[in-house]
């Protein structure tokens, strides 16, 4: 199966070296694409929109027409995972910093905080029990949160500090964190076994 990274800014290379981990305990091929335009991301089984500087990525996005084929790949079913800056991306509002972002791609209603745990010097590791998924060590770096979850299909896999900061919505799951700077690979093992049931898979 074919899985795109959106690779325009960001930790999209530590997604690639854990997505080829996961698929090796799992036992499936997955051929990586580090997706820089809209033709590397048609035709895939799978899209990671990883974290960065949200405001650049968004940018990028609507620059390469990547938006409009994500949105049209999540309405078909198509699974995807947005770590962080994804999470502001995937949104449909947030607050006075995620609107320097430009228009949000609104794949789930809900709002977000920007940099809800402080900036780059409050980053900070905690496990996470995340439903659905388990107990996993969670990295946050200038990490967003979830302030309001109004997409009656979403449901909050886990929270910090009573802040959300795991939520899925039927094909698409975003963290707040950065599951890709740790060796653990049960986010992405969850991220293959969607893919494999994907419609363009």
């Amino acid at each position: 199966m074919k899985i795109a990274i959106i690779s325009l800014q960001g930790a999209f290379t530590e997604h690639a070296d854990l997505l080829k981990k996961a698929s090796k305990e799992l036992n499936v091929n997955c051929a990586i694409t580090l997706a820089k335009t809209k033709k590397d991301v048609e035709g895939t089984s799978g899209i990671i929109l990883p974290g960065g500087e949200s405001t650049t990525i968004n940018k990028l996005l609507k620059e390469t027409g990547i938006d409009k084929e994500i949105i049209r790949l999540a309405k078909k079913g198509i699974p995807i995972l947005a770590t962080c800056a994804g999470m502001i991306i995937i949104s449909s509002s947030g607050d006075d910093q995620c609107k320097k972002t430009g228009k949000l791609l609104g794949l789930i209603g809900m709002t977000v905080n920007r940099n809800a745990f402080g900036t780059q010097k409050h980053s900070f590791e905690k496990e996470l029990d995340v439903k659905g998924i388990g107990k996993i060590n969670a990295i946050f770096i200038r990490a967003p949160a979830v302030t309001e979850v109004s997409d009656p299909d979403a449901e909050i896999l886990a929270k910090v500090d009573e802040k959300i900061v795991a939520v899925k919505k039927k094909n698409i799951m975003t963290l707040a964190f950065h599951p890709e700077l740790t060796d653990d690979t049960k986010i992405h093992k969850w991220f293959l076994k969607s893919a494999a049931k994907s419609p363009d898979n």
